[in-house]
């Protein structure tokens, strides 16, 4: 017996209308539009109520690296539910699954991580972040090191800590965020500058904004400095490759740990098992989720480096955290089959040079339109933005919504992306083929004309 009801369209949309809360979403605009009712999806394709096929260019939310229809994966959970469906991994017990799934994580990752925490969500992973890291200097005799830097428009979750460390305006609005300890400095975002700077020096010039604001802030109370590797959420902003090398170095200098977000970009996005070696840092803490699982199941961690790890092994005593779902045997067990995937079809390696390369040809290319001010792309993860000049860069007025005109777009021509302000953002499965790639682009140029007309009527 099936779990679901056989449903029309209209009595989903109904039911949702009337229970449903969703998140990031104006309740109002969506109850006038009604949602779309995903019911299926295979490869990099997802399928609608009415049976419209939809390129899938988001993998779902950043996360369905492997693509749908995996089998194996399925097989994975279903095996582990029967055998053992959940038990936790508190009061000194632990399971094979996510025992395995440890040992398997530090084996792809750098040598100064040997330990992982599990969590259920990128959120999580972030909420934890901020205790380890406040717990690790009250260890070390130094618990006014309590102050994290992160970055403007960075996104880093949305429950209350992980918001917090998170640089979005409208999420701190709504919310009363961010708590204290919490600080923000400029993103490397060089296109979004006056551009009087090279790229090269942009890059330090956005990195030594963290210096100085340690140095506002006091050296003896900063802890730690938070950033994603490419930052996802706020319109892929790809930075300069000055910058990373610069923050590595600042870190060093004032002894603060350092904090790769890898929600996203973890586990081969940008043709790097992490963005972390990718750009070459090193550093204490990398929050993970999404990818772990190619979204089959919920699941989240924190590698923790060696630095902090003995320390909270040899001298917390109880370290009071963590979720009831932390490790779940059957997400642990789905991630390992998940990994395996793409170690043996080479995906990761397939992005850098294959697929990645690929993709981020036609998409240059697209630069070339009226409507296209930048494009962007690293491995699998771009963004191209939408302006009204280009020279000099004239932006729309926000309340033109022309990202949003464009996403929407894209949905009637079969292909989804997603909008962040005005940049159109891409970043599909890593099973993408060329003619599929292909499809993406052609669908784009064609959005993007779409869009001028309308823009222009």
């Amino acid at each position: 017996m099936a779990a679901i009801e056989k449903r029309s369209r209209e009595d989903w949309q109904e039911l949702d209308k009337d229970h449903h809360l969703h998140p990031f979403t104006d309740h109002k605009d969506l109850h006038k539009k009604r949602s779309r009712i995903i019911t299926r999806a295979e490869g990099v394709y997802i399928y609608d109520a009415d049976g419209n096929k939809i390129l899938d260019g988001m993998s779902g939310l950043w996360c369905v690296n492997a693509g749908y229809g995996r089998q194996e994966l399925v097989d994975a959970a279903a095996e582990q539910m029967q055998e053992l469906p959940y038990y936790n991994n508190f009061f000194q017990c632990a399971h094979p699954p996510s025992i395995e799934l440890a040992a398997m994580l530090k084996d792809l990752t750098q040598p100064q991580f040997n330990r992982v925490f599990f969590t259920g969500s990128g959120s999580e992973s972030n909420d934890t972040i901020v205790r380890m890291v406040r717990t690790y200097w009250d260890l070390m005799g130094q618990p006014e090191r309590h102050t994290i830097i992160s970055r403007k428009n960075a996104y880093h979750g949305s429950t209350v800590a992980a918001a917090s460390l998170g640089g979005m305006k409208s999420m701190h609005k709504q919310s009363g965020l961010p708590i204290p300890g919490i600080v923000h400095v400029d993103q490397p975002y060089w296109y979004g500058s006056d551009q009087s700077l090279s790229p090269e020096d942009f890059g330090i010039a956005a990195a030594q904004t963290i210096e100085a604001k340690i140095r506002e802030v006091g050296a003896d109370k900063v802890a730690a400095f938070i950033g994603e590797p490419i930052q996802g959420a706020g319109g892929v902003i790809v930075p300069p490759d000055t910058y990373w090398p610069e923050v590595q170095r600042i870190c060093d200098e004032y002894g603060i740990l350092l904090i790769s977000d890898e929600v996203i970009t973890g586990f081969g996005r940008l043709g790097e098992w992490f963005g972390a070696d990718y750009y070459g840092t090193k550093p204490d803490f990398m929050p993970f989720a999404k990818g772990v699982t190619s979204g089959y199941l919920p699941l989240g961690g924190v590698f923790v480096s060696d630095r902090v790890a003995d320390v909270l092994v040899d001298k917390a005593g109880e370290f009071a955290h963590g979720y009831t779902y932390s490790g779940h045997p059957a997400s642990c067990a789905v991630a390992i089959a998940n990994l395996k995937i793409l170690q043996r079809e080479n995906l990761v390696e397939r992005i850098r040079d294959d697929i990645g390369p690929y993709l981020q040809k036609g998409w240059a290319e697209l630069e070339d339109h009226p409507l296209v001010g930048n494009t962007r792309m690293v491995g699998l993860m771009g963004a191209l933005e939408l302006v009204k000049s280009k020279e000099p860069v004239e932006r729309f007025d926000e309340k033109q919504g022309v990202g949003g005109i464009a996403r929407d777009l894209f949905i009637e021509n079969g292909v989804c992306l997603r909008a962040s302000g005005d940049a159109i953002i891409c970043a599909p499965p890593f099973t993408l083929s060329h003619s599929e790639a292909d499809t993406i682009i052609e669908v784009t140029r064609k959005v993007l004309d779409q869009t001028l007309k309308v823009v222009n009527e």
